[in-house]
């Protein structure tokens, strides 16, 4: 471990709770005041997009921390996050659909207007209990979970690791992508599911449920957090450092790494399902796309812009890049993917240890400057 990823460590260890505390004061508190309570006439306004947007952002800092703690501290680089992100999206939308009853279009009670359409007689098997909101948040974490450690079973026990351990999770998703678009999957096909009208009995579009959510996710990412913070400074996670550093020595020493691993590859890909079900019914859409393995890899680099291996430059690099997108693609949408590939580069050549690795380095920097400045003008 370097000197910078240790010192950037015992920064977090000292300093993460103030910072934690802020950013959820700020998230969760601050800005639905300044969207209900002050008049949209003045500066301070929040308007309904930017709610709406920044709670997308809160989901996807949450994605980039689960992705943190598999990556940066396990060393395992999963593509497939936008994966366990899509299915715990896909639960809540089959979730949200079952509440439409007969207010669809077709006006069946039973059936979401795509089956209809598509001539389906009965609701599949697989659709049954998601007319229950406690079935379906045990499904947001149950179907990732599942799915991650039946994949993280095979691959650790297996010794995959490395480059092979990426392409077996991108494989993974680009599988589930093909098969999602697919209409006898029996999920909507290409357009996926959308038209929500209500979640918990509250309607969609009534400002109280999209504040209600967007706290909801500003106090889960809360809440994640702590999770996560609580794994890497107990022994487990001094152990999962380890194994991302030298494997095979951790193996000597008698440790079960393929336990520790696949402990944490599930917790991770649990997060990630929270987030995509925090995530549908702010956007009002769930389809195939969200699978794509650009995706995971864009997750990824959200991670290395904000610092691997710190849960605070996870959650930076998620507000950080997706601030740039949301700017680029509005100003010069054609320009987007090409910056995404240079700060790629730049972070890989430059920063290896992202924003926060990069405010570290200067901090050093100026303290040991200090007295050598002080003693030059006495």
């Amino acid at each position: 471990m370097g000197p910078i990823t240790s010192r950037l460590m015992a920064l977090e260890s000292r300093r993460g709770w103030p910072v934690f505390l802020a950013l959820t004061a700020v998230a969760a508190v601050l800005i639905p005041v300044l969207h209900v309570a002050v008049p949209a006439t003045s500066l301070f306004h929040v308007p309904d997009y930017m709610l709406s947007l920044l709670g997308k952002y809160l989901c996807y800092a949450l994605l980039a921390l689960a992705m943190d703690l598999v990556w940066g501290y396990a060393g395992a680089l999963s593509l497939g996050h936008g994966a366990f992100f899509s299915l715990g999206g896909y639960c809540m939308g089959m979730y949200l659909m079952r509440q439409i009853g007969g207010r669809g279009v077709y006006g069946n009670a039973e059936l979401p207007d795509f089956m209809v359409f598509l001539n389906w007689k009965e609701l599949p098997w697989y659709w049954w209990g998601f007319d229950n909101p406690v079935f379906a948040m045990i499904m947001i974490a149950a179907v990732p979970g599942v799915l991650a450690f039946v994949i993280g079973w095979f691959a650790f026990r297996s010794r995959i690791t490395g480059v092979y351990f990426s392409i077996i999770t991108q494989a993974m998703t680009y599988a589930l992508m093909l098969a999602f678009f697919r209409n006898e999957m029996g999920f909507g096909g290409n357009n996926g599911l959308t038209d929500f009208k209500d979640i918990l009995g509250h309607p969609m579009q009534a400002q109280g449920t999209r504040v209600g959510l967007y706290v909801a996710s500003a106090l889960l990412l809360a809440v994640a957090y702590l999770l996560c913070r609580f794994i890497v400074t107990s022994k487990l996670g001094r152990v999962l450092m380890a194994i991302r550093d030298a494997e095979s020595r951790v193996r000597f020493l008698g440790y079960d790494v393929t336990a520790a691993k696949l402990f944490v590859f599930t917790v991770s890909a649990i997060l990630a399902g929270v987030a995509g079900a925090l995530y549908v019914p702010q956007v009002g859409i769930i389809n195939p796309s969200e699978f794509s393995p650009a995706n995971s890899i864009e997750v990824a680099i959200w991670v290395a812009v904000g610092g691997r291996g710190t849960l605070v430059g996870a959650i930076i690099g998620a507000f950080a890049v997706n601030g740039a997108k949301t700017w680029l693609t509005g100003a010069m949408p054609e320009v987007w993917l090409f910056a995404l590939g240079g700060l790629f580069i730049v972070v890989t050549l430059f920063m290896p240890k992202g924003l926060l690795g990069l405010a570290g380095q200067i901090r050093t920097r100026i303290r040991e400057g200090a007295p050598v400045a002080r003693k030059h003008n006495a």
